[in-house]
Order: structure tokens, then C-alpha cells, then sequence
């Protein structure tokens, strides 16, 4: 991030708040002509700093009103069946993150469901059947405090 000035950081602050922004709008936010502001836009997406535009659903009004933090636990010397769990996971839309993590665990996914029962059976009769997986554990989501993408640029 050492390459970045303060107009760069104003940029992706905006970005981040609002990916949908004119061009013209955010020049007017930056204080920089719209040209210029392009310009920088387009090097901070070749550099990768931006890594893509989505929309954000509203999972539950799509009927999806369980979120779940997904613990597994791999079986010791099948190193081998890694990579065949890694890719089954990467195809099964209910899993909307995967982190391979440090502790007592060795993933955690981030899954959504309908109900507890489409949870459970995902968990029971998906998840735990992945090649490799000695161990499945999951925290169930009471209520949303806080949920962004937007990271610090301070």
C-alpha cells in the first residue's frame, strides 16, 4: 500500500461505499477533474487493488434466514484429499466463504440456508460426507451486528 497517496485512498473509500458511482461523481468527491480521476480509477483496477463489483442480496428476503459459521476438522495424513475438498466446496452455493484457519479446526466456511433443517441436512449430508473430512461443528448466526466488505484505509 506504500504506493498509494491520499487521493488513491479517497478513491477507494468512495469505491467502497458506493461501486456504482459515476465517474463524474467521484472526480467531484476527490477533487479531481474527470479525466484524471479515470485515469486513476483504471491503474488502481489494473494494479488489483480493486478485485471486482458485485450487489449485495438481502438473504433474507430471499428466503435464506439461517447464516452459519462452519468448523471442520480434517483427518490427519490425507493430505492428498485437500485438494478434491477444495474444489467440491467451490461449486456448492450455499458455502459463501472458506478460510483455511490456525486452531483447533482447519476451515471455517461461511454458509447460508433456508432453515435450521436444510442447515442441517447441507452439514450432515454434504459437508461431512467431503472427502477428508473427519469433523464437522457449526455456530448458528441470532442476529447481525455488524456486516461489511468495506476495509481500512487510515
Amino acid at each position: 500500500m506504500n504506493d498509494l497517496d491520499a487521493i488513491d485512498k479517497r478513491l477507494l473509500a468512495c469505491l467502497q461505499q458506493d461501486g456504482r458511482i459515476s465517474n463524474q461523481e467521484l472526480a467531484q468527491a476527490v477533487h479531481l477533474s474527470p479525466a484524471q480521476s479515470h485515469r486513476r480509477h483504471k491503474r488502481l483496477e489494473e494494479q488489483g487493488y480493486v478485485k471486482g463489483y458485485e450487489t449485495r442480496l438481502d438473504a433474507g428476503k430471499l428466503g435464506l434466514g439461517v447464516l452459519a459459521y462452519v468448523h471442520v476438522t480434517m483427518e490427519r495424513g490425507h493430505m492428498r484429499e485437500v485438494a478434491r475438498f477444495r474444489d467440491t466446496l467451490m461449486v456448492l452455493d450455499q458455502v459463501q466463504e472458506c478460510y483455511a484457519v490456525t486452531g483447533d479446526f482447519d476451515y471455517m466456511l461461511k454458509v447460508v440456508a433456508r432453515d435450521l433443517k436444510q442447515l442441517s441436512d447441507f452439514l450432515l449430508g454434504t459437508v461431512a460426507l467431503l472427502p477428508g473430512v473427519n469433523g464437522v461443528r457449526s455456530s448458528v448466526c441470532l442476529d447481525e451486528i455488524k456486516s461489511t466488505t468495506a476495509l481500512p484505509l487510515g
